[in-house]
């Protein structure tokens, strides 16, 4: 069976999925879903098929998978020994496409150099998305390989929502407003006219809520504003990271705390957010259980938060016809839907409680001026969808080029 393996490559994790073309060339299934995690210091292999069937759960010396490059090479021999698939293209998640990439490319040593431009506005990802997109090429260049950018969504944006207030040049530069998770919003807009066909072609704000957060409002499917920018530290506050921020701030910390910009960059990316609030963690499980009052207080500012930025989101949309929850604490805590359900109320949310419990889809009251809805994302199957689109149109154009 032919089939386009996903990577999404983390710090220290390697996150797959397998999927299989289907008889017709162009269906796409799941065959496979697994990580390889703990790269470099306690790796551990683990995969399952749809059916939940464990298929490995092997762990490795630190010294057979020290990095990315070696996670994908014994993620990639452990696919080939034990599963009877014809591996046709590598589909990867890579986080910032700069000004340059509006929609998913090929991959060649020249995109990959590219690419390397946006190390420094997402060092947390971009890094590690490059990674395993190297190691392939330098072990099977004739293997394609497609990246697909979380930015690429939200690049129809207006100027008004594009700019900042600076100078032309710098945006003639890149520095703009980006947005990201656009996979996850991209995935949810296409899913809309099956889940909630009355209100795809309407005003909605999209909720991505996970150690990563942030929000896009949605008109007729597509993407006109989201709390993101530049770079991933915008917006709402996360699991480790500040979201919006004075400027000020970051000339205050430099200036008069004599920070270098090296050690602001780990600040903003590691250590703020729900943590840094808290002082406990950046995951939101372990904040609900706890009774230390900066755990709720980290909470307490989240929902806040998401409250203001859907307040901005459909001043954006001109008004709001539907909210969606998705990603980890969106689809996953009741709790936490039910409180920034209850910061939309003047919005016209009204929840449905037993609904709620139930993970909807709808969880709105029938009689509520806006519809709430939780849809789980799916960015590895949007991810994988591009990467065989666009590898037919790259045959058929080849195919045409050599009939001509």
């Amino acid at each position: 069976m032919d089939v386009v393996l996903v990577i999404n490559a983390g710090s220290s994790s390697l996150k797959f999925q397998v999927f299989g073309t289907g008889g017709r060339g162009r269906d796409l299934n799941c065959l496979v879903k697994g990580q390889m995690d703990g790269v470099g210091t306690r790796p551990r292999l683990r995969a399952e098929s749809p059916d939940k069937k464990p298929l490995i759960d092997e762990t490795y010396a630190r010294e057979k998978v020290p990095d990315l490059p070696a996670a994908t090479q014994v993620t990639g021999d452990w696919l080939r020994s034990s599963q009877n698939v014809n591996l046709i293209a590598v589909g990867h998640r890579v986080v910032h496409g700069g000004p340059d990439y509006s929609h998913p490319v090929r991959i060649t040593a020249d995109v990959v150099a590219q690419l390397e431009r946006y190390v420094s506005l997402a060092p947390l990802h971009q890094p590690n998305n490059l990674a395993p997109i190297r190691a392939l090429l330098s072990r099977r260049s004739e293997l394609p390989q497609v990246a697909c950018f979380d930015t690429a969504f939200h690049r129809g944006h207006g100027p008004l929502a594009d700019y900042y207030a600076l100078p032309e040049r710098f945006y003639k530069e890149g520095v703009r407003r980006y947005g990201f998770h656009g996979l996850s919003y991209e995935y949810i807009a296409q899913r809309l006219p099956d889940v909630a066909p009355d209100i795809a072609k309407g005003r909605v704000i999209v909720a991505h809520l996970g150690s990563g957060a942030s929000m896009c409002a949605l008109a007729n499917g597509h993407s006109v504003e989201s709390t993101l920018g530049f770079t991933a530290l915008d917006g709402l506050a996360m699991g480790t990271r500040p979201g919006q921020l004075d400027p000020g701030v970051v000339l205050y910390l430099i200036a008069e705390k004599g920070m270098s910009p090296a050690a602001v960059q780990d600040l903003f990316y590691k250590e703020s957010g729900l943590k840094g609030l808290s002082g406990i963690s950046n995951d939101v499980r372990e904040l609900q259980e706890s009774s230390d009052p900066k755990a709720a207080f980290a909470l307490d500012y989240f929902v806040y938060r998401v409250g203001l930025f859907a307040g901005m989101l459909a001043a954006a949309l001109g008004g709001l016809d539907a909210f969606v929850f998705t990603a980890g604490i969106g689809e996953n805590s009741p709790t936490m839907r039910a409180r920034i359900a209850e910061k939309l109320a003047w919005l016209g949310v009204t929840l449905d409680a037993d609904a709620n419990a139930a993970r909807g889809p709808l969880i709105s009251k029938k009689d509520s001026r806006v519809a709430v809805y939780v849809i789980p994302t799916n960015e590895e199957l949007m991810i994988a969808r591009h990467t065989l689109e666009l590898l037919s149109t790259t045959r058929g154009v080849q195919s045409k080029l050599e009939k001509a």
